[in-house]
């Protein structure tokens, strides 16, 4: 069975996104997403593979037999845009969308430039509706608190 590439790591999040990032609205962008997703999951930051930065964790089992663990909710600050990883398949997450503000949808995660571009109290809709899903349908880190 391939290990998951996306594992948790001992890495500082301060650190990645002081060298990692290299434009200073992305990198206030990135710090004011840790408070807001810390505050929304109830768990600090901690970095997931090279350049996602997740909280909270959740343990997951496909019909294959891959099996692994994930954030709850995350991003990733990329040169082009954020990566949002805060998006779940319910109804009530598609309804809200469209009030998000200016996005793109990927096939697991919300693409933003930054974020004056979208609604906050949206955003904060949606990374506690995963989270209760994720809760639902997962062994979640989420249950312990």
């Amino acid at each position: 069975m391939a290990k998951n590439k996306t594992a948790e790591t001992e890495i500082s999040v301060t650190d990645f996104i002081n060298s990692y990032v290299d434009n200073d609205q992305k990198k206030a962008d990135s710090f004011r997403l840790i408070e807001l997703m810390s505050e929304w999951a109830g768990f600090e930051p901690k970095m997931w593979g090279p350049t996602i930065i997740g909280f909270g964790s959740y343990h997951y089992k496909y019909a294959s037999g891959h099996e692994g663990d994930a954030p709850l909710i995350g991003f990733s600050p990329r040169k082009a845009e954020f990566s949002l990883y805060v998006y779940s398949p319910v109804e009530e997450q598609k309804e809200i969308l469209d009030g998000l503000g200016k996005f793109k949808m990927g096939k697991a995660c919300i693409y933003v430039k930054k974020l004056s571009d979208i609604n906050i109290e949206i955003l904060e809709k949606l990374c506690k509706s995963s989270i209760a899903y994720l809760n639902e349908h997962h062994e979640c880190a989420c249950r312990e608190k």
